[in-house]
């Protein structure tokens, strides 16, 4: 017999948008706070049922690391959150609907708080022709730029035209921030070291060269280790780092920078990101980035039901400047955000979100890399390893760890694997995606119906 009252009338409703460190994470510290509240649900709604390690991404492109090490199921890492893979179509903030759709299918999911942690896009606005360049930033991204590269190498390796194979061996990266100068730093190392795999190929006929509109690579960093990185990429045979490049058009295996242009077959965007389009569709206040300003509390000055943080947000620091796009600023407002949700819930008011940078790390490729921790300078090795480090430990579940300690391991004594990676079923969703003009990938699985505001919460362990 079922006591009266054991079962909540009505649900609290939070829906977070997006699977990154920012959506992730909140939904870890919402159900820690809110453990014993039965009269609260918490759905996350996300692309893709897993969580990337985006920093790990640059070694699964070069094979360091397996195609799925640097991610872990969404599924394993909550416990008690309604989890759906779905693409988020719409958000109607009148009505506190969000539109999903998912196998051909739409549905609508009510919520009472919302928290958008949909992330960023790379940046193919400011450079005309840009769409026709490769990005780097999922973990599609990586599979598709390295089965680019060992295909550029084979055919390369068989080319009889001089001209058509020195754009083959040509590799130019746009963007000399830091993920242009990690994916560019790890590029050049794996490359080489490759080389010895194709006979037909020297090493003075290949050509890398990085892209940088600003005067120096690496602005997050300090000028002294953006010197120091350029020092370290300018020794590797064929590498060019050009600073004060601004790229005016990218077309078809050319990069024009006014007057002149670089022949590549290879040409990768990295330079800068954008909030996730769907930001764009929603009445709330945008900074001049299209990112959504919110309070220091991490809420919505528009609507009070609706928070924001990562990369889709601009989360002002105690002096109004907005707290940069970096994964530590991202987990740590999930955890001060997911407070601020229980503090309402409980009927207290939000605190604001105040946080010091740890520093910034950044690999220039094996055994080389280089920032700051806790205001100390660190280059070379012990740069690179506290790197590893710290995103090892970042990464969630220990089974995670060991496949990452275990691959690692074999790196240091062993040539990176060749093989390509078979992406035709990924190809054809992403042109399916792509003919839809879906905000983001919709998944072929269909997600159980969601009815908003339900009796009793459901959960997913």
């Amino acid at each position: 017999m079922i006591r009266s009252g054991s079962v909540p009338a009505r649900v609290t409703r939070v829906v977070i948008l997006g699977g990154g460190f920012g959506g992730v994470n909140t939904a870890r510290h919402l159900e820690r706070l809110l453990r014993r509240r039965r009269d609260v649900e918490i759905v996350l709604i996300s692309r893709d049922n897993y969580f990337l390690m985006t920093p790990l991404l640059f070694e699964v492109c070069t094979g360091a690391l397996g195609l799925y090490d640097c991610s872990a199921p969404i599924r394993s890492v909550l416990r008690s959150t309604r989890v759906i893979e779905a693409t988020v179509r719409a958000v109607d903030l009148d009505h506190r609907t969000v539109t999903l759709a998912a196998g051909g299918e739409e549905r609508d999911v009510g919520y009472d708080h919302l928290v958008l942690a949909l992330g960023a896009v790379t940046n193919q606005r400011s450079i005309p022709g840009a769409e026709t360049a490769l990005t780097f930033k999922t973990l599609t991204d990586a599979a598709v730029l390295r089965n680019h590269v060992l295909e550029q190498l084979e055919r390369a390796d068989t080319e009889t035209d001089p001209a058509r194979k020195r754009r083959r061996l040509t590799f130019a990266v746009i963007g000399g921030g830091l993920v242009g100068v990690e994916l560019f730093g790890e590029l050049t190392a794996f490359v080489r070291k490759i080389l010895r795999l194709y006979s037909r190929i020297s090493e003075d006929e290949l050509r890398f060269v990085l892209l940088e509109y600003g005067t120096r690579v690496l602005p997050e960093v300090d000028p002294d280790l953006a010197e120091y990185a350029t020092a370290v990429l300018r020794r590797r045979p064929g590498v060019e780092v050009r600073t004060g490049a601004g790229v005016t058009r990218v077309e078809p295996g050319r990069v024009v920078l006014g007057e002149t242009a670089i022949e590549a077959e290879t040409i990768v965007l990295t330079a800068g990101i954008l909030p996730n389009p769907l930001v764009a569709t929603l009445p709330l206040t945008r900074d001049r980035r299209q990112r959504v300003v919110v309070e220091a509390t991490m809420r919505s000055p528009d609507r009070a039901e609706v928070w924001a943080l990562g990369d889709c947000a601009a989360v002002p620091d105690p002096h109004g400047t907005p707290y940069p796009c970096l994964a530590q600023h991202a987990m740590r407002e999930a955890k001060v955000l997911a407070r601020n949700i229980a503090a309402v819930l409980a009927g207290r008011e939000p605190e604001p979100f105040v946080y010091g940078t740890l520093g910034i790390m950044a690999s220039l490729g094996p055994g080389k890399g280089l920032g700051t921790l806790l205001n100390l300078r660190m280059r070379g090795l012990l740069a690179w390893w506290v790197r590893r480090g710290y995103y090892l430990m970042t990464m969630p579940g220990w089974d995670r760890r060991l496949r990452i300690l275990a691959d690692w391991a074999v790196a240091l004594v062993a040539r990176p694997d060749v093989g390509k990676i078979d992406l035709d079923a990924e190809t054809a969703r992403f042109v399916r995606d792509h003919l839809s003009g879906s905000t983001e990938s919709a998944s072929n699985s269909r997600p159980e119906p969601v009815e908003a505001n339900s009796a009793s919460p459901r959960t997913h362990s």
